[in-house]
């Protein structure tokens, strides 16, 4: 079923952006308010494996983690009435941007670069592809990932907005595209 012929309520949505701009967190707020099962890949992933993404990373590669993405968010994006959230290098896999946007309701969540610089220090242990990087690298690969994120159906901004505000605002723009 291609997303033109599933009506928007079994539709499932998809939230794509940078590292640390809040997919899980919006994700989960979202699918509790629409009712909805959520899956995070990159949790998927690591309860899979049984250990942290960095880990994954470490000990398998970034191949095999980029491999299992791509079947988990195929699997996921084939079924119905879900809401995910896929890692912010996800959409760098050229498959996964195609099944998402004829499948899916893709939502690119944005946060400016000096927003996004403030939370650094929350996520940065957590986040393989930042390790040893400069902020001069982590602004380019923000920049570069930027232009990946370009496939999206909806676009929200969440600079200064709470999770609740941004949650509120997603549903509504989900009720629109629905009329």
């Amino acid at each position: 079923m291609t997303k033109n012929k599933m009506s928007l309520n079994e539709q499932n949505i998809v939230f794509i952006g940078f590292m640390g701009v809040g997919k899980t967190t919006i994700g989960e707020a979202v699918a509790k308010q629409l009712n909805r099962d959520f899956i995070d890949i990159d949790q998927a992933i690591e309860k899979e494996f049984q250990m942290p993404t960095t880990d994954i990373f470490k000990i398998h590669g970034e191949k095999v983690f980029r491999e299992r993405e791509k079947t988990l968010i195929t699997e996921y994006c084939m079924s119905t009435g879900k809401v995910i959230s896929v890692g912010g290098g996800a959409f760098l896999q050229e498959e996964i941007r195609t099944i998402c946007m004829s499948h899916c309701i893709v939502i690119y969540l944005h946060l400016p670069w000096d927003a996004w610089k403030e939370r650094l220090s929350l996520i940065i242990d957590s986040r393989p592809v930042l390790k040893g990087r400069t902020l001069e690298e982590m602004e380019e690969l923000f920049y570069e990932r930027e232009k990946i994120y370009a496939s999206y159906h909806l676009k929200v901004e969440t600079d200064q907005l709470t999770v609740d505000e941004i949650t509120d605002h997603i549903t509504e723009l989900l009720k629109l595209t629905r009329n």
